[in-house]
């Protein structure tokens, strides 16, 4: 045989080793898939919440900088026309989110629903649902796995890490806080320049920032909103009592809810403490009409971020685009899309999430799930409102 014969030989050999591998891994990772899939989570896959926050080894909480994170979340001069405050869309009767489909930011005035934009208006609706403030403080805490505050997935398309990060976006938002005044690049320097000028902000920061020469700064603004957020926190659900050992603390509809959770896959994404896999996921959710444009969420996939199933009683409308406003709806839909209904006519049937469409969601099923979902809900958490803000402004924006 000829050099050439033989070194074609080992190169067809070798091709063969190589496709073989491939379709083993590719096999390996369908079957992979298929076990997910197939497997039906335990209650061990859930989890009470922890009692405390942790907190970023760079942001340790104080009282000092939760106050003043309190009165900077209260208060309109964050925003770009000084009519929005972090609460405005984000409030304490509402688990700090907001009763609406999605929210009216700048030149908005009035409180939910009959919150409205001023004429003129060239300010579009806020792009997405508001998602709750409360309980943020355990974003990607999950079952058995090392928890990084400073890395935890915000915002729906997870385009932020920690409180700390998440905190200054909606500053920096058109329709959000900024409007059309200010660019993205500058608003943060005017915000600071601000605060600045306030003798009681100055003192406050002054305070919560003793070993700093400057201590008004966009970087301490913003731990000092998340030191705030992390305050709000509700820990001690009939479910969490019942993980922590009190077997009365669910009835047995409840107990049967639960297994209902578990068995038709709704635990294969919300899972864990928080009841959430942090994970993207394509479910083909329909858009809001408020919006022109459809929301093609992360990496333009239509994927979004699994959000928790905590204090559900207090935060409709639901998912992404607050198209459905009760937990009955909710889940008909997911019996909808494991059905083979489309209804987002710019998802394809072979972009939609597997871990979705192969769920077994049947309408016996949605009430006994709702009665589980409803022993999620905390409602002893801080609603506290402050009197006034130290810029003058009216508490919580116009």
């Amino acid at each position: 045989m000829t050099g050439i014969s033989i070194e074609i030989l080992k190169s067809c050999i070798l091709t063969a080793v190589v496709a073989t591998v491939l379709f083993s891994c590719g096999d390996e990772r369908q079957e992979t898939s298929e076990k997910e899939e197939a497997r039906v989570e335990t209650v061990a896959d859930l989890g009470a919440l922890p009692l405390k926050a942790v907190d970023p080894a760079d942001n340790p909480s104080t009282p000092e900088k939760a106050a003043l994170g309190r009165l900077l979340f209260f208060d309109p001069v964050l925003s770009g026309n000084k009519d929005v405050a972090c609460a405005t869309c984000h409030q304490p009767e509402f688990n700090y989110a907001e009763f609406l489909e999605t929210s009216i930011g700048v030149n908005g005035v009035g409180r939910g629903q009959s919150r409205r934009f001023v004429d003129p208006n060239d300010i579009p609706f806020v792009k997405r649902n508001s998602q709750s403030v409360l309980n943020t403080a355990f974003n990607g805490l999950r079952n058995n796995e090392t928890y990084d505050p400073a890395s935890a997935p915000m915002f729906w398309d997870m385009r932020a890490k920690g409180l700390e990060q998440q905190a200054l976006e909606p500053i920096k938002t058109l329709e959000e806080m900024r409007g059309n005044g200010f660019h993205e690049s500058g608003i943060l320097d005017e915000v600071i320049t601000r605060l600045s000028r306030i003798p009681e902000y100055r003192r406050l920061f002054a305070v919560a920032f003793p070993r700093e020469q400057s201590p008004v700064s966009k970087q301490n603004l913003a731990r000092a909103l998340a030191a705030y957020e992390r305050t709000l926190i509700a820990t001690n659900t009939r479910f969490d009592q019942y993980m922590r050992g009190d077997s009365n603390a669910l009835s047995t509809g409840e107990k049967e809810g639960m297994n209902a959770f578990l068995v038709t896959g709704c635990a294969k994404c919300h899972s864990g403490p928080m009841f959430s896999d942090f994970k993207l996921h394509t479910l083909g959710v329909p858009d809001t009409e408020n919006r022109k444009d459809s929301d093609s969420g992360a990496d333009k996939k239509y994927a979004f971020r699994t959000p928790s199933l905590r204090n559900l009683r207090f935060t409709a409308p639901y998912m992404h685009s607050g198209k459905f406003a009760t937990l009955d709806q909710v889940l008909m839909f997911y019996e909808d899309i494991a059905g083979g209904k489309l209804l987002n006519p710019n998802v394809e049937e072979s972009r939609m999430d597997p871990l979705a469409t192969h769920m077994d969601v049947n309408f016996k099923d949605i009430s006994r799930i709702v009665e589980f979902l409803n022993t999620l809900n905390d409602d002893a958490f801080d609603k506290s409102v402050p009197e006034s803000v130290p810029s003058g402004l009216p508490v919580m924006g116009r």
